[in-house]
This record gives structure tokens, sequence and C-alpha cells, in this order.
């Protein structure tokens, strides 16, 4: 559900949104590792000015832990 919500928002930001691709990494039942993945002229817009988009997204992932009780790292890495 995290995964296609932070994919969404994701492609309506970039440039290339075909580029863009998220995958979720469960280490153990209270946390998960969540990797944008996007063309590397499209880190800059993930991340944001002083990084705003990026800690947006990450509020929102700490919003789903009073949900499901899992703890969500975001990490952005380049095609």
């Amino acid at each position: 559900m995290i995964t296609n919500f932070i994919e969404d928002y994701a492609k309506l930001i970039v440039s290339k949104p075909e580029e863009v691709s998220v995958s979720i990494d469960q280490i153990d039942e209270t946390f998960a590792e969540i990797t944008i993945k996007a063309d590397s002229n499209d880190i800059g817009k993930l991340i944001g000015k002083n990084g705003n988009m990026i800690n947006a997204l990450k509020t929102i992932a700490n919003g789903c832990k009073a949900k499901d009780g899992v703890s969500y790292k975001i990490q952005v890495l380049a095609k």
C-alpha cells in the first residue's frame, strides 16, 4: 500500500516517470526499507530543496507506522 502511494507520488514529481521504480525490503516485523530508483537527473527533484520533498514522504511513511506498526526508511537511488 505505502509503496504504491510513494511510486505514484514520485512519478508526479519527476521528469521521466517511466524510469521510477519503488521496492520494499522487509527487514523484520517492525522495520522495512523503501528504495526509490529514478533517473539520475531526477534525484534532486525527489529530494527537493533542503530535503523538503523526501521529508514529506518520510512524514507520510511515519503516519503509516501508527496503523501497521512498521517503521520505514526511505532511500533514493539513481538508476
